[in-house]
């Protein structure tokens, strides 16, 4: 592959999901956010490749009710039973709306003759573990993060298999597999990442995602990303912070939806001479990351497992909320020498007038932690994934009470 058509790696993914098949029917379980959507639908197109008829099971406030659709799989919906944080009103009817949910699910089962399980976390995923469990077909488990979550703690006291993004994760099956297999990419950030191990596959890439950006593809390009929420710190210390950067350097700048403003404005009266353009959201964050050499970016479990499979340095700043898994998530990233980390409070101009400035102007020292993220990175996850899903319908095991 000499060269990745953005607009060709699209129309390849719908056509993949257009497949229909006769095979094993695998139900798959995420929602809410695109850090268990993605790998969802990641998985699901190579399950389909291999044969299998595959479904979703979500809510019906999350991303995958647009997502999943879009990818040619049918959603089934249950509630979102949050588990209760103490002692309190929503405690007394926690266990009831569970059990509800997941007779909802043993249902789902039944109805479609659904024979294996993959949960990747989040609401739906712990109800499908349960009815999985109750129903006695087999499951398995996908965590991405390096510190898990509830549900997933819970699933693992009866999968069959439980896969990892990251190899710290302490999480194991209790009385099945446990593999480190990494994060199911996307299908056209898996296809960039293979283009990505060849120089000239990857100068082609950089070349036309330059191309379709309007930008040059010779000057050094950094990009800025929160995710699709945006992450308004790093909006608003990079753009105050735009006349450390040199002349000839290149900005792609994603603010997240509704967070553009004064962006431009701060940028211009900042001295910054060079090119700076501002996204409110990427519909072509494959054509971007071809073209950066640098990420400044959160740090969740896709971010990371993207950037070390595409070899790229980055530049984290961890979400400074939940149970601290962002730093986590980026912690074997940092050792490698393929990035660095700051706190999101310690996190201002200063920190890139000293490091990001010098490091994009700086091609040796981006290529060298080029080189240490590729060999961190795993590229084959949703692969792997599919595979271990195969191997519990042919071996159809029982479900270990």
């Amino acid at each position: 592959m000499c060269a990745t058509s953005f607009e060709a790696l699209r129309n390849d993914g719908e056509e993949r999901q257009s497949d229909m098949s006769s095979g094993p029917r695998v139900l798959l379980a995420g929602g809410g956010s695109a850090g268990h959507v993605n790998p969802l639908l990641a998985v699901a197109a190579h399950l389909r490749d291999r044969g299998m008829r595959v479904e979703a099971l979500g809510t019906d406030t999350g991303l995958e009710t647009d997502l999943v659709p879009q990818a040619g799989l049918t959603l089934h919906t249950i509630a979102k039973v949050p588990a209760p944080r103490g002692l309190n009103a929503t405690a007394l009817t926690f266990v009831p709306k569970l059990k509800a949910t997941v007779d909802d699910v043993e249902r789902i089962i039944r109805t479609t003759g659904v024979e294996a399980i993959v949960g990747f976390g989040g609401y739906v995923s712990a109800p499908a573990y349960l009815a999985a469990k109750r129903h006695g077909i087999p499951f398995a488990i996908h965590e991405q993060n390096a510190r898990p979550g509830l549900a997933n703690r819970l699933g693992a006291r009866w999968a069959n298999i439980v896969g990892l993004t990251f190899e710290q994760t302490k999480l194991e099956a209790k009385r099945g597999i446990t593999d480190v297999v990494g994060l199911p990419l996307r299908r056209e950030i898996e296809e960039l990442a293979v283009a990505r191990r060849d120089p000239r596959a990857r100068e082609d890439a950089r070349r036309e995602a330059a191309r379709e950006l309007g930008i040059d593809p010779t000057r050094p390009t950094l990009l800025i990303t929160g995710g699709s929420l945006g992450a308004q710190r790093l909006n608003d210390v990079l753009s105050a912070s735009a006349g450390c950067f040199g002349a000839d350097i290149q900005v792609l700048h994603l603010t997240g939806k509704g967070k553009t403003d004064g962006v431009e404005k701060t940028v211009r009266t900042s001295g910054f001479s060079g090119t700076w353009k501002v996204f409110d959201y990427a519909h072509n964050m494959a054509a971007m990351l071809a073209a950066a050499d640098l990420v400044v970016c959160r740090a969740g479990a896709g971010t990371v497992s993207e950037l070390t499979a595409l070899g790229m340095p980055a530049i984290y700043v961890p979400l400074p909320i939940g149970n601290g898994e962002q730093k986590l998530n980026a912690h074997a990233h940092v050792k490698s020498g393929g990035a660095m980390v700051f706190d999101n409070a310690d996190f201002v101009e200063k920190i890139v007038q000293l490091y990001i400035a010098p490091l994009i102007a700086s091609p040796h020292r981006l290529e060298k932690m080029s080189v240490a993220s590729s060999q961190l990175g795993r590229i084959d996850a949703a692969a792997r994934m599919a595979e271990l899903t195969e191997s519990l319908l042919e071996s159809n095991p029982q479900v270990i009470q």
